[in-house]
């Protein structure tokens, strides 16, 4: 059976209509994946790196007729601009000010959206660990105390431990992943001896 990038061309399409249609309801990719990924019994950010490996394969004939008329496209990752990095900042630090933990500020900023609650951490670890000084400007303006080394260094084990959980969760995804793999290939190398033993 034809398979595009380990998808049979049959799960290709059906997962090519179902965000199609999911967009059109207003879903976000984000909850489109996971309800996908319950569906279908595969783990979220597997459906999720599948999605954007078929959107990349623009080469292949039968990812364009997939996608034709569908509307579906990889995004541009834009930038932050220092204003708004600045802004975002302003927010996680003030939603921490009121006990709020990093983690829970970011997920809020990102309004549930896994993609861009990575940004968000990504760039606020970024400028945590190469400007903190920025951090410590951004506090004052806000009229926030806490621009101690200690409060930083209470900032940055918040933010390493939140990329540590996601780090971690990578793992074990790329872990589960690597035996399906193992298992498929065994099966494969099965048959093809049975095969040859039949002719």
């Amino acid at each position: 059976m034809n398979k595009i990038n380990g998808y049979t061309e049959e799960e290709a399409k059906n997962l090519v209509e179902f965000v199609r249609d999911g967009k059109k309801a207003g879903m976000t990719l984000s909850g489109l994946f996971e309800s996908y990924a319950k569906k279908t019994g595969r783990a979220k950010g597997s459906v999720r790196n599948y999605y954007y490996a078929l959107l990349r394969s623009s080469g292949d004939k039968r990812v364009k007729n997939l996608l034709n008329g569908t509307g579906l496209k990889a995004e541009k990752i834009i930038q932050f601009s220092e204003a708004e990095t600045d802004e975002m900042l302003k927010e996680i630090l003030k939603q921490k000010s009121k006990g709020i933990s990093v983690r829970k500020a970011v997920l809020n900023l990102a309004g549930g959206d896994d993609k861009l609650m990575l940004r968000y951490q990504n760039k606020y670890r970024n400028v945590l660990t190469k400007q903190p000084e920025r951090i410590e400007k951004l506090m004052k303006e806000c009229g926030l105390d806490g621009g101690t080394d200690e409060a930083r260094k209470k900032l940055e084990d918040e933010i390493n431990g939140l990329y540590d959980r996601l780090a971690g969760s990578l793992k074990e995804e790329n872990k589960r992943l690597t035996a399906v793999i193992k298992k498929l290939t065994d099966e494969n190398s099965l048959l093809k001896l049975q095969i040859k033993n039949l002719r």
